[in-house]
């Protein structure tokens, strides 16, 4: 959410014009290109890779191979932390441009998309933290292998398995017993009368 926060302020808001003498659009971040680009590419970037993740997430407990579980583990743990790094750098970029910045008529009106942008590249650096640490920490839970086997297997490693079910509880001292419905049947029941063919 945060990432669709963050490029589409900039798309919509931070691309504006100086004046009326200047008709092209200027980013707003210290008339910096470079600014406005990289906030709109980890934004882009951010969003198609939570889409990414989160199905992964979804299908993981179908993912068969213990090394395909670890690789997507640890695929996720490095774009996350990769991901944190850029976040970093967009939210020291933005705010240093936006502190450059000099506020004309025509910029004021994007300023708040641009504070906008700022406030969730820092927020963006906490979650991708989090998620990195978590990824880490389900790293760190599957060398024992219980994040990596499937879940038929209780929680407490130390527990034995089930034994078989003894059956109701009545012990039959008959080895063989007849099956039910089986008694002697008539050739024609009553009321039923065989069709002649």
């Amino acid at each position: 959410i945060f990432s669709i926060v963050v490029f589409g302020s900039i798309v919509n808001e931070c691309y504006v014009n100086k004046d009326s003498q200047h008709p092209e659009l200027l980013c707003i971040f210290n008339e910096n290109e470079s600014a406005c680009s990289y906030g709109i590419a980890v934004g882009v970037i951010a969003f198609f890779g939570c889409i990414f993740f989160f199905v992964v997430d979804l299908y993981f407990q179908q993912i068969s191979s213990v090394k395909d579980r670890k690789r997507a583990v640890l695929l996720d743990l490095g774009f996350s932390g990769f991901l944190a790094f850029l976040w970093f750098v967009a939210f020291c970029f933005l705010a240093n441009q936006w502190q450059r910045t000099t506020l004309t008529r025509g910029f004021s009106q994007g300023a708040d998309a641009a504070r906008a942008a700022i406030t969730f590249s820092f927020f963006s650096i906490i979650i991708w933290v989090v998620l990195a640490l978590r990824a880490l920490q389900r790293y760190r839970l599957g060398t024992d292998m219980s994040l990596f086997a499937t879940e038929q297997f209780g929680t407490d490693p130390s527990a034995s398995y089930p034994g078989y079910p003894g059956g109701s509880g009545v012990e039959s001292t008959e080895t063989y017993q007849s099956p039910p419905f089986t008694e002697t049947l008539e050739p024609n029941p009553k009321g039923y009368q065989v069709p002649a063919y």
